[in-house]
């Protein structure tokens, strides 16, 4: 009886020990969404929220109506970490005729709002911005992409905000698809305000393997999620993410990790996803 109940009290021990571990390596689960949507967002079990550059920091408009934006994110008690599309489409990063300039201005507005709401992270997207028109280099784009992220790191080091490249896969973009890509860009310009995104939606699209994420896990703070083929939210098509959750439990990864898909219907698919990634995530050896 004695034996029977120092077993029992083992096993618990045990669930207990199994259960911290997996709290410990749990990541934070967002959503790239408005400010509006948190409070339902946040009722699902969600940590935060990723709004964009263009809508939440408003770089094109006056500090006026950013503050208005900022009042009403606070009297709502809504936590947003990042932002992602740093910069419009027409504001060109690379090609015959940059516009830096223009982009600097845009980025040290963004990156001074970003500081204001509390944020940690601007995700540098940006598909069109950055995408090589036929016939130019790659290699010069790649240096016009790099020269930009140095003019750019410190100014975020100011601001204590840390830029993410964002690897986009072939059919958003043809300038840095891969995180083996995205993370040769981050040693290039070499500061710690520079650093990488893993998206696992575009990383299934070009089939990177996720033994990535652990080879250049020192760059990553931020991650996205969706669905390979229709970008859906977690659980709709069944996707195994469990190869890229492995990946990031091996790098130790405690940072968050966005939804960013195309919903049917926010309020309902929300709080499925989310169950969806932390039963596979919880599923981990």
């Amino acid at each position: 009886m004695k034996k029977n109940k120092w077993m029992v009290l083992y096993l618990l021990g045990m669930v207990i020990l199994t259960g911290c571990e997996t709290k410990l390596y749990e990541p934070e689960f967002g959503v790239c969404a408005k400010v509006a949507d948190f409070p339902m967002l946040s009722a699902a079990g969600f940590d935060f929220v990723e709004e964009g550059v263009s809508r939440f920091l408003v770089p094109d408009k006056p500090d006026s109506v950013f503050l208005e934006i900022l009042e009403e994110q606070r009297k709502a008690g809504v936590r947003v970490v990042s932002c992602n599309g740093f910069f419009p489409g027409h504001l060109k990063i690379v090609g015959d005729t940059t516009m830096h300039e223009e982009l600097l201005v845009w980025g040290e507005t963004a990156l001074r709002r970003a500081q204001m709401a509390g944020m940690s992270y601007i995700v540098l997207g940006s598909g069109r911005a950055r995408n090589v028109s036929e016939g130019f280099s790659k290699e010069t784009a790649s240096g016009q992409f790099i020269d930009l992220c140095k003019k750019l790191a410190p100014i975020a080091q100011k601001y204590n905000i840390v830029i993410v490249i964002e690897p986009l896969n072939s059919g958003e973009t043809n300038l840095i698809n891969t995180v083996a890509e995205g993370a040769q860009i981050v040693e290039s310009v070499n500061h710690p305000n520079i650093q990488l995104l893993c998206d696992i939606y575009h990383m299934m699209r070009e089939n990177e393997p996720a033994e990535n994420i652990v080879t250049y896990g020192k760059y990553i703070r931020h991650c996205h999620i969706a669905e390979r083929e229709n970008r859906t939210a977690p659980g709709t098509e069944q996707d195994d993410f469990t190869p890229y959750f492995t990946a990031l439990k091996e790098i130790g990864y405690k940072g968050g990790v966005s939804i960013e898909c195309r919903w049917k219907d926010l309020q309902e698919q929300a709080p499925l996803a989310l169950a969806y990634m932390k039963q596979q995530f919880g599923s981990l050896k």
